[in-house]
C-alpha cells in the first residue's frame, strides 16, 4: 500500500498535535506516511522529499512547524502538490509559526489551518483527495452528518440543563 498523504513535522515534539491528523486519515482510510524534517537542520532532505513526492504517489502533504516555520514554505517551493500548513504553538503563543506560514510569496501557496490545526488539515487534505474518489466522497460525508448529529445531542442535552433565569 502506497501512501497518498505525507505528514511531514518539523520535530517528533510536533507529534502530539499530528496525531490527530493520523487519526483521521486513519478513520478515513487513507494511506499515509509520516516522518520528521527540518527546512534548517535538513535541508537536502526536505529538498528529496519535496522533489520526489510526486513520482511516489503523494497527492497531498500536510506540513507541520513551529516557531520560524519555513518548513510548509520550502516545500510547497519545490513541489506542484498541495501542501496544508499547520503551525505549532512552539513559542508566542503560535503566531509566529502561523504568520510564517501563511504570508507566503505569490506562486507558492500554503493552505494554512489555525494553530494546532492538525484534524483540520487532514480533514482538508481527504475533501482534496474525495474530488476524484466517490467512496471516500461517501465517508466523509458519513464524517459530516456525524458531526451534525454531535450537535444536535448536545442541544438536547443542554435542554435538559436547568437554571433559574435559563429560559430554553
Amino acid at each position: 500500500m502506497k501512501p497518498v498523504v505525507s505528514i511531514i513535522m518539523g520535530s517528533t515534539s510536533d507529534l502530539p498535535v499530528m496525531n490527530k491528523a493520523a487519526q483521521f486519515l486513519d478513520e478515513m482510510e487513507i494511506p499515509f506516511e509520516m516522518n520528521a524534517l527540518s527546512a534548517h537542520r535538513t535541508p537536502e532532505e526536505v529538498e528529496r522529499f519535496a522533489k520526489n513526492a510526486v513520482g511516489r504517489g503523494i497527492k497531498v502533504i500536510i506540513a507541520a512547524a513551529g516557531m520560524a516555520a519555513h518548513l510548509c514554505g520550502v516545500i510547497a517551493s519545490m513541489t506542484t502538490l498541495p501542501v496544508i500548513g499547520v503551525p505549532i504553538n512552539a513559542s508566542l503563543d503560535g503566531m509566529d509559526a502561523l504568520l510564517a506560514i501563511v504570508q507566503m510569496p505569490p506562486g507558492i501557496p500554503v493552505a494554512t489551518v489555525g494553530i494546532n490545526g492538525a484534524q483540520n488539515a487532514a480533514i482538508l487534505a481527504v475533501q482534496i483527495l474525495a474530488l476524484g474518489d466517490e467512496k471516500l466522497s461517501s465517508r466523509l460525508t458519513a464524517y459530516k452528518e456525524d458531526l451534525k448529529k454531535k450537535i444536535v445531542k448536545a442541544n438536547e442535552e443542554l435542554a435538559a440543563v436547568k437554571f433559574k433565569y435559563k429560559t430554553n
